[in-house]
């Protein structure tokens, strides 16, 4: 066959191939190729290029595809070849141009089987109806931050309180503990309760016993604008005047019982606080008490005491006032101690300073009948603002004797106490208190009190065998000091906590302050080391005191009243350290223990009235 049409053959039957695989890629319909191949001289044959894919022209009307398939195929042959000078090179050449065009005949075997059946299903989707309803919300503006509304605190069960409380417990030297606290609940109008105590206890030496058992009854009203509160309590203690000289022991010597009871009350009118500019506030207070111990000593007093107080702005004007009335009976006297107290103030506050200025006058009268005016006034500086304040205080006052504070202080009293008010003409301290870092607080100060007929407790074993009796240092005594105090509180689970007193004393007419100490620490802490276990301790040291001993003159006279001789009879200083831990079981029973005295020191308060030794004493707890 000649050459010449073998090629156009072959070109058609390529063309023919591609046009139908393009067709069915779905791809956009490209303009007529053109294709021109060059045939060289029969001494060297010519390669055959690959004809590129022929595209099928886009229909440019909406004419159909039968339309498209019904046009007839044209061939087009254009020669040439004369112009082109690698045909004149080799020789002369023959070149070809062939443009194919064919419509597209889909083919039903060639197609995409679907694989899913359609739905043939006519559903139509509901629309729910659409309703419009405006919000009764003011339109807020959302470029600054909206503040928190406030809201309960739900309570947590911790703080969910028991009502009441009981303690009984038993330890060595036959220690009887017990106590008890009864109250109506959380009540913000109404708060009523009660409590017992109990504590007895026996040492190593004949009738070396003492038991104190405490009852009382308290209440609190809010009643409009006002608040009432008052309270009753019952008080007993009980010993044996159980000292004597060890050294030298009296096998006759038979211990005296001795016991104090005591009736309190209090009843209390007051204006409730309110955070409100030049308000106008009050007090009134009653309170009273009956004493007596075993033998013929009986103590009455009522106090009823007030105060009146106005403000305007930084400026406080105010006058307080109280009327102490008491009767004190012994076998050998019977008397009428009466102080009546005025004291007008005024006060100054500002963010850095304090001022009061005031005086107290007081007046004696019953058997006592003395006019006295003291200065009452106190400045306070902030000398680092917000960490540390300097103070100055300057006052004076009297002080009744009391057979109840005596007796309290000294149950080894003998009978007819000395009666004797003191005063303290002028006391003036100075110091600083503040903060010195998170939770760490402090205050020292510096003083000087001038008293007149200070209260001395002395033995009077010659008179009266084992028994104290009261003297007075007769004139004006200095005692000059200094008081520490430090708390530091690192988080609510642990607390430490310490004061310090320093005296020295000036007395007027006696040798020395009998039974006074110069040196004082008391400490004490209290950790909470988890939600059921809590640890506690308290430390006291005493500096050495000294006791006044009466002897007889070996050379005074035999007839006529004897001569009696002053002795020293030293007291040794001593510490005492005591601790408690409670473990709390479950919300209804806990366990406790208490020791006293771990370091089992023997020591003595009062000549020849050695303390009781170590004692530990432990029990249950009952919450309900």
């Amino acid at each position: 066959m000649n050459s010449r049409y073998t090629y156009t053959l072959l070109t058609l039957l390529i063309a023919l191939y591609f046009v139908p695989a393009q067709a069915q890629t779905k791809k956009p319909a490209k303009k007529a190729t053109v294709k021109t191949a060059t045939k060289k001289p029969a001494a060297k044959p010519a390669t055959k290029k690959a004809a590129p894919k022929p595209a099928t022209k886009k229909a440019a009307d909406s004419k159909g595809l039968g339309d498209a398939a019904a046009k007839a195929a044209t061939d087009t042959t254009k020669k040439g070849g004369g112009n082109n000078p690698n045909a004149a090179a080799n020789g002369g050449s023959l070149s070809e141009e062939i443009v194919v065009t064919t419509a597209y005949k889909p083919v039903l075997a060639d197609a995409v089987k679907i694989r899913r059946n359609p739905d043939l299903e006519d559903k139509v989707p509901f629309k729910a109806p659409l309703t419009y309803a405006p919000l009764d919300k003011r339109q807020e503006q959302n470029s600054e931050i909206r503040q928190l509304d406030p809201m309960k605190r739900p309570a947590e069960q911790d703080s969910v309180l028991t009502n009441n409380y009981a303690k009984l417990g038993f330890g060595n030297l036959k220690s009887i503990y017990g106590e008890g606290y009864f109250a109506n609940g959380r009540d913000e109008a109404l708060q009523f309760g009660g409590f017992i105590k109990h504590l007895s206890q026996s040492g190593s030496l004949q009738k070396q016993t003492q038991s104190r058992d405490d009852l009382g009854v308290f209440g609190k009203s809010i009643i409009g604008d006002n608040n009432v509160s008052g309270r009753i309590n019952y008080n007993r203690l009980g010993t044996y005047f159980y000292g004597y000289n060890q050294d030298a022991p009296d096998n006759t010597f038979v211990p005296t019982k001795q016991h104090f009871n005591t009736i309190s009350g209090e009843v209390e009118l007051a204006k409730n606080y309110k955070d409100v500019e030049n308000d106008f506030t009050y007090a009134l207070k009653l309170k009273g008490y009956a004493f007596s111990n075993a033998y013929q000593a009986r103590e009455n007093n009522v106090v009823i005491s007030g105060f009146l107080n106005q403000t305007v702005k930084q400026f406080y004007a105010g006058l307080s006032a109280s009327l102490d009335l008491a009767s004190q009976k012994d076998s050998l006297y019977s008397l009428g101690n009466n102080i009546a107290r005025i004291n007008p103030y005024i006060k100054f506050q500002g963010d850095n300073y304090k001022i009061d200025a005031g005086v107290n006058i007081v007046k004696e009268f019953g058997d006592f009948g003395k006019f006295y005016i003291f200065p009452a006034a106190k400045l306070e500086v902030q000398v680092i603002p917000k960490y540390v304040r300097l103070f100055v205080e300057a006052k004076g006052d009297v002080n009744r004797s009391s057979l109840h504070d005596f007796a309290m202080v000294n149950p080894f009293l003998g009978q007819n106490i000395n009666i004797k008010n003191s005063v303290d003409q002028l006391d003036i301290s100075a110091g600083l208190k503040g903060t010195l870092a998170p939770g760490l607080s402090f205050k020292a100060s510096v003083y000087r009190n001038s008293i007149k007929n200070m209260p001395l407790m002395v033995s009077n074993f010659l008179a009266e065998g084992n028994k104290f009796a009261v003297i007075y240092d007769d004139g004006k005594a200095r005692v000059n000091g200094f008081n520490g105090e430090l708390d530091f509180k690192a988080t609510d689970d642990f607390n430490i906590f310490g004061r310090v007193e320093i005296k020295d004393y000036q007395l007027a007419s006696e040798k020395e302050p009998w039974n006074l100490p110069k040196f004082l620490l008391t400490a004490g802490t209290a950790i909470h080391i988890d939600s059921k276990l809590t640890v506690t301790g308290s430390l006291l040291i005493r500096g050495s005191t000294a006791d006044r001993l009466l002897v007889i003159d070996p050379t005074s006279p035999s007839s006529g009243p004897p001569v009696y001789n002053q002795v020293k009879q030293p007291i040794k200083g001593f510490g005492d350290l005591s601790g408690s831990v409670e473990y709390k079981i479950n919300k209804k029973f806990s366990v406790f223990a208490q020791a006293n005295n771990i370091l089992s020191s023997s020591y003595q308060n009062w000549l020849y009235y050695p303390n009781y030794g170590f004692n530990i004493f432990g029990g249950v707890g009952y919450a309900f």
